[in-house]
Protein backbone atom coordinates (compact mmCIF):
# COMPACT_ATOMS: atom_id res chain seq x y z
CA UNK A 1 0.00 0.00 0.00
CA UNK A 2 1.43 3.06 -0.96
CA UNK A 3 2.49 5.39 1.64
CA UNK A 4 0.58 9.15 1.19
CA UNK A 5 2.82 11.98 1.59
CA UNK A 6 0.79 14.85 1.02
CA UNK A 7 -2.69 14.48 3.38
CA UNK A 8 -4.00 17.52 2.29
CA UNK A 9 -3.50 17.72 -1.21
CA UNK A 10 -4.79 13.49 -1.16
CA UNK A 11 -7.83 14.82 1.01
CA UNK A 12 -9.10 17.95 -1.64
CA UNK A 13 -8.65 15.69 -4.66
CA UNK A 14 -10.41 12.63 -3.57
CA UNK A 15 -13.10 15.79 -2.53
CA UNK A 16 -13.00 17.16 -6.10
CA UNK A 17 -13.01 13.53 -8.06
CA UNK A 18 -15.95 12.24 -5.69
CA UNK A 19 -18.04 15.26 -6.58
CA UNK A 20 -16.81 14.25 -10.47
CA UNK A 21 -18.57 11.28 -10.30
CA UNK A 22 -21.26 12.19 -8.37
CA UNK A 23 -20.44 10.30 -5.07
CA UNK A 24 -22.77 11.07 -1.80
CA UNK A 25 -19.74 10.84 0.46
CA UNK A 26 -15.91 9.84 1.06
CA UNK A 27 -13.69 8.94 3.44
CA UNK A 28 -9.90 9.64 4.48
CA UNK A 29 -7.44 8.79 7.24
CA UNK A 30 -8.42 11.37 10.04
CA UNK A 31 -5.84 13.84 11.57
CA UNK A 32 -6.82 16.57 13.51
CA UNK A 33 -5.68 19.10 10.36
CA UNK A 34 -7.60 17.36 7.57
CA UNK A 35 -10.64 17.02 10.09
CA UNK A 36 -10.12 21.37 10.86
CA UNK A 37 -9.86 22.03 7.12
CA UNK A 38 -13.46 19.31 6.15
CA UNK A 39 -15.13 21.79 8.78
CA UNK A 40 -13.89 25.19 7.07
CA UNK A 41 -15.17 23.60 4.13
CA UNK A 42 -18.46 22.74 6.17
CA UNK A 43 -18.83 26.13 6.89
CA UNK A 44 -18.72 27.42 3.48
CA UNK A 45 -20.84 25.24 1.67
CA UNK A 46 -19.10 22.86 -0.35
CA UNK A 47 -19.48 19.77 2.06
CA UNK A 48 -22.86 18.76 3.58
CA UNK A 49 -21.70 17.47 6.57
CA UNK A 50 -18.86 16.01 8.70
CA UNK A 51 -18.39 13.00 10.83
CA UNK A 52 -15.06 11.21 12.35
CA UNK A 53 -15.80 7.64 13.10
CA UNK A 54 -15.35 5.58 16.37
CA UNK A 55 -13.72 3.05 15.29
CA UNK A 56 -9.98 2.70 14.90
CA UNK A 57 -8.77 3.38 12.44
CA UNK A 58 -10.31 6.65 12.52
CA UNK A 59 -11.59 8.13 9.26
CA UNK A 60 -12.97 11.58 8.67
CA UNK A 61 -16.62 10.48 6.47
CA UNK A 62 -17.91 14.07 4.42
CA UNK A 63 -21.14 14.08 2.43
CA UNK A 64 -20.64 16.26 -0.56
CA UNK A 65 -22.82 18.96 -1.65
CA UNK A 66 -24.67 19.60 -4.93
CA UNK A 67 -26.37 22.50 -5.88
CA UNK A 68 -30.23 22.56 -7.43
CA UNK A 69 -28.88 21.52 -10.91
CA UNK A 70 -27.57 18.26 -9.32
CA UNK A 71 -23.94 20.21 -9.85
CA UNK A 72 -21.01 19.33 -7.55
CA UNK A 73 -20.33 22.67 -5.32
CA UNK A 74 -16.34 22.16 -6.00
CA UNK A 75 -15.64 23.16 -9.74
CA UNK A 76 -11.78 23.06 -8.78
CA UNK A 77 -8.98 23.11 -6.39
CA UNK A 78 -5.39 23.94 -6.65
CA UNK A 79 -2.75 23.27 -3.99
CA UNK A 80 -0.11 25.86 -3.84
CA UNK A 81 1.71 25.35 -0.68
CA UNK A 82 2.88 21.18 -1.30
CA UNK A 83 5.55 19.36 1.64
CA UNK A 84 8.54 19.36 -0.82
CA UNK A 85 7.91 23.42 -0.72
CA UNK A 86 6.14 25.15 2.16
CA UNK A 87 4.73 28.59 0.61
CA UNK A 88 3.37 31.55 3.34
CA UNK A 89 1.23 34.42 2.80
CA UNK A 90 0.71 37.75 4.90
CA UNK A 91 -2.43 38.80 5.81
CA UNK A 92 -2.38 41.67 2.70
CA UNK A 93 -1.48 39.58 0.27
CA UNK A 94 -4.25 36.94 0.73
CA UNK A 95 -6.07 38.16 -2.37
CA UNK A 96 -9.70 36.67 -2.91
CA UNK A 97 -10.60 33.48 -5.40
CA UNK A 98 -12.04 34.06 -8.42
CA UNK A 99 -13.97 37.15 -7.78
CA UNK A 100 -14.86 36.43 -4.44
CA UNK A 101 -16.50 33.24 -5.62
CA UNK A 102 -13.71 30.49 -4.20
CA UNK A 103 -11.54 30.68 -0.93
CA UNK A 104 -7.91 30.25 -0.36
CA UNK A 105 -7.48 28.34 2.65
CA UNK A 106 -4.79 29.21 4.81
CA UNK A 107 -3.41 27.66 8.22
CA UNK A 108 -2.85 30.63 10.91
CA UNK A 109 -1.62 30.38 14.34
CA UNK A 110 -5.59 31.44 14.92
CA UNK A 111 -6.53 28.11 13.53
CA UNK A 112 -7.70 27.21 9.63
CA UNK A 113 -9.00 30.69 8.00
CA UNK A 114 -10.32 31.82 4.61
CA UNK A 115 -8.49 34.17 3.04
CA UNK A 116 -11.17 36.75 3.90
CA UNK A 117 -10.81 35.96 7.53
CA UNK A 118 -7.23 36.40 8.14
CA UNK A 119 -7.80 39.59 6.19
CA UNK A 120 -10.06 40.61 8.47
CA UNK A 121 -8.11 39.19 11.24
CA UNK A 122 -4.36 40.53 10.10
CA UNK A 123 -2.94 36.99 10.20
CA UNK A 124 -0.93 34.99 7.83
CA UNK A 125 -0.07 31.68 7.46
CA UNK A 126 0.92 28.79 5.34
CA UNK A 127 -1.31 29.47 1.99
CA UNK A 128 -2.63 25.34 1.65
CA UNK A 129 -5.12 25.49 -1.07
CA UNK A 130 -7.68 27.22 -3.04
CA UNK A 131 -10.82 26.17 -3.83
CA UNK A 132 -14.16 27.14 -5.68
Amino acid sequence: MPRITDRVGDFIIRLKNAGDIALDTVSAPHSKFLEAIARKLQSLGYLKSVEVSKKMPKTIDVELAYNVNGEHMITGVKRISKPGRRLYVHSKDAHSVKSGTGARIISTPKGILTDAEARKNRTGGEDLFIIW
